[in-house]
């Protein structure tokens, strides 16, 4: 059929009967049917017969389009536009791509810049491609550490549409990673409410200690990412059964940092660890093009390796379906390069939310969260939209992990040799303007001592330099250590006394790999996920007084062991002999704790009992958690939090009534913000609060 379709059109073209029209429908019908080099071939040959034609430019275009077209001869086709229509934004804005794939940055810059100086016009189109134009050039100048620069086009675009969601994450993104406070400045035609409603899930976490704000904006965040109707997906294996009577358990891992990468280097050893004889691997990578030793240590280590970077969410979906899998494992979560959209094709009945996202996906497709009891203690299980399982610790963590054998000196390193070494070296997004604060602190009570931190942009270091210097504190006495291949930074660790965490976004990987290389670590636990994850890597590697309840103990604490070498010498010394036995460190227990979950979720399903998402009221919580500005105060240091969220609820329920839920908004609470008119206060009857079945009921919330 293909063949007569392209045999048809040459003979109309060379005929003079073939319109443009007709054209993109034949080249599209071939495209669609794999027969790429025909389609390319009809497009030439059209060309070829139609040299005046008044629309020739877009032939031109839509040949550059055609997937698996040369690089070259998609910029010739483009070229050729261009020449014909020089203001034809789509071909600049494409032709830009070419030339950022090709390694020529500046020159893809350049390209997309011509478009924003060319578009003077306001026309719905016009301002449509220079947007375009404007995210382009910031996501290159971001791919390539000129933050600032990259800031400044994002703010222009925002300026013209303070709405635009992708737009909006970059920007925060930015702004947390060079920590710029505050970190949400409305400006003109932009309030703040309207500009935190576009952090992503990932920056919400590191801005504010709100896990129910953290739940209504990934919920939101979902919803805008994955689109809609997706109920009836080819793919869609919700119902499937599960019989593991005769065969293993089929467990999928959807990541893309199966690579050199934090989550990488935790998930080496768990593939090798799980037990062959009961589970069937499958790993679906979708990160960037990649090797090294890391990359192909997981392919040798899984049963199955499938690369869907370049697939379609559909195909993706489709192919993961085929596979048979009983469990679905999303080790991306709300992080760069998820593919959240193939879990919403639910290509297998059960699906998982572990490890590489440190809280609730707020979604319908996702019915587990792994945890353990720290992270997620009980009577936290109302912040998140799965129904939360346990390991002992949830994070694993790689025995093999490799530590250059050279260790360097303090002077090497820059720091002095008799001064106590604060360090963390956790991503500067992580750092906010309440624990540089607490740092500051720190230093100002403990004269002599020095912060070592993770080097990140000149005009970042320079940033906090001049805030460390504005509060009293010489910026001399903030080091900046360079990055280095992981080996050869692990092999540095020990020449800190104590690693001070960030909150509300504490240390994960880098935790345990300060941990393993005995340096003791100070945290402080708040309430939400990614707050409470390094207070469990504390916990877990023996030394649980090092979890902190308050911002002042955790800066009275850090100040005294700078004057107590005896202590964080005998910390060291538990950390070092335990290091073969503790929780943290035991990557089997880990593996079979995950399994005996996995088992559990595959007999629930065989029962029905697989849990389906509660996501009531979000948009309502979403409302009333944007009420708190979280630059101008820190919801860590809120002590009544959840009675702060029913007075905010209170309040928008008088406006218009609020249906209950099951996390703060019950019958109860209803019935006690609104009573019935006959138990007013003018009746004199006495009332005493007392806690709602919703949060004493038991979860159900297993333990391995």
């Amino acid at each position: 059929m293909s063949d007569e379709l392209f045999l048809s059109a040459l003979a109309r073209i060379t005929a003079g009967d073939f319109e443009l029209t007709d054209l993109i429908d034949a080249a599209g019908r071939l495209r669609d049917a794999g027969q790429l080099s025909s389609a390319e071939q009809l497009y030439k040959v059209w060309i070829r017969f139609n040299a005046g034609h008044p629309h020739l430019y877009a032939a031109w275009f839509n040949l550059s389009t055609l997937p698996g077209l040369a690089p070259a001869a998609a910029i010739a086709a483009l070229g050729e536009t261009l020449a014909q229509k020089p203001d034809f934004w789509p071909a600049h804005i494409n032709l830009g791509g070419f030339h950022e794939r090709a390694g020529d940055f500046d020159r893809a810059i350049a390209q997309w810049q011509s478009v924003t100086d060319g578009l003077a016009p306001v026309t719905g189109s016009a301002v449509g491609y220079k947007l375009t134009a404007i995210k382009q050039i910031s996501r290159v100048l971001i791919d390539h550490q000129r933050s600032e620069t990259a800031e400044a086009y994002l703010q222009a675009c925002l300026e013209i549409d303070p709405e635009q969601r992708d737009a909006l994450e970059q920007y925060f993104g930015l702004r947390l990673a060079q920590c710029r406070w505050p970190v949400v400045a409305p400006w003109e035609g932009a309030d703040r409410k309207i500009l935190m409603e576009g952090i992503s899930p990932l920056s919400m976490s590191a801005y504010t200690d709100d896990p129910l704000l953290q739940l209504a904006i990934a919920s939101r965040y979902v919803d805008a990412t994955t689109g809609s109707n997706l109920g009836d997906a080819a793919s869609d294996r919700r119902d499937a059964a599960i019989d593991l009577a005769h065969r293993r358990i089929r467990v999928g891992y959807v990541s893309s940092d199966l690579r050199d990468h934090a989550v990488g280097y935790l998930m080496a050893g768990v593939f090798e660890a799980h037990d062959a004889q009961a589970v069937e691997t499958f790993a679906y990578y979708c990160g960037p093009p990649t090797g090294g030793d890391l990359n192909e240590r997981f392919k040798r280590s899984v049963d199955h390796w499938r690369d869907i970077t370049e697939l379609g969410d559909d195909a993706a979906a489709a192919l993961i379906a085929a596979d048979g899998l009983d469990i679905l494992v999303d080790v991306n979560g709300h992080t760069r390069f998820a593919r959240t959209a193939v879990f919403a094709r639910r290509p297998a009945p059960i699906q998982v939310n572990w490890l590489g996202y440190p809280g609730t996906m707020g979604s319908p497709f996702h019915q587990y969260v792994i945890a353990d009891d720290w992270i997620i203690p009980p009577g936290s299980e109302i912040y998140y939209s799965e129904q939360v399982l346990r390991l002992a610790c949830y994070q694993p963590n790689d025995p093999g992990r490799v530590v250059a054998p050279e260790r360097p000196s303090r002077a090497a390193c820059g720091l002095p040799e008799d001064a106590f070494v604060y360090c963390c070296f956790n991503g500067t997004q992580k750092i906010g303007r309440h624990s540089f604060e607490r740092w500051l602190e720190i230093l100002r009570r403990a004269p002599g001592a020095v912060l070592w931190l993770l080097d990140s942009d000149a005009g970042t270091n320079q940033r906090l330099c001049a805030y460390a210097a504005g509060a009293g504190v010489d910026p001399q006495r903030l080091v900046f250590a360079p990055k280095l291949v992981n080996a050869h930074h692990l092999a540095r660790y020990p020449l800190a006394d104590l690693f001070l965490d960030t909150a509300p976004y504490g240390a994960h990987t880098t935790g345990s790999d300060a941990l393993w290389m005995g340096v003791p670590v100070l945290t402080l636990s708040g309430r939400g996920f990614a707050s409470r994850v390094c207070g469990s890597l504390v916990r877990s590697a023996g030394l649980p007084e090092m979890i902190c309840d308050s911002p002042q103990e955790y800066v009275d604490r850090a100040v005294g062991y700078a004057g107590d070498p005896a202590a964080i010498a005998g910390l060291k010394a538990r950390l070092e002999a335990a290091r073969g036995t503790c929780a943290l460190f035991d990557l089997p227990r880990l593996v079979r704790g995950l399994e005996g979950l996995y088992r559990d979720m595959c007999v629930a399903h065989q029962e029905g009992r697989t849990p389906r998402s509660d996501l009531h009221n979000l948009e309502t919580y979403l409302k009333a958690g944007l009420e708190h500005d979280p630059d101008a105060a820190e919801m860590l240091a809120v002590e009544d939090y959840r009675g702060l969220w029913r007075q905010r609820l209170a309040r928008l329920h008088r406006g218009r009534p609020i249906p209950p839920d099951e996390r703060l908004w019950t019958l109860e609470d209803i019935a006690w913000f609104d009573p019935p008119a006959d138990q007013g206060a003018a009746g004199g009857v006495v009332r005493v609060r007392a806690q709602s079945s919703a949060r004493k009921r038991a979860t159900g919330a297993a333990t391995a």
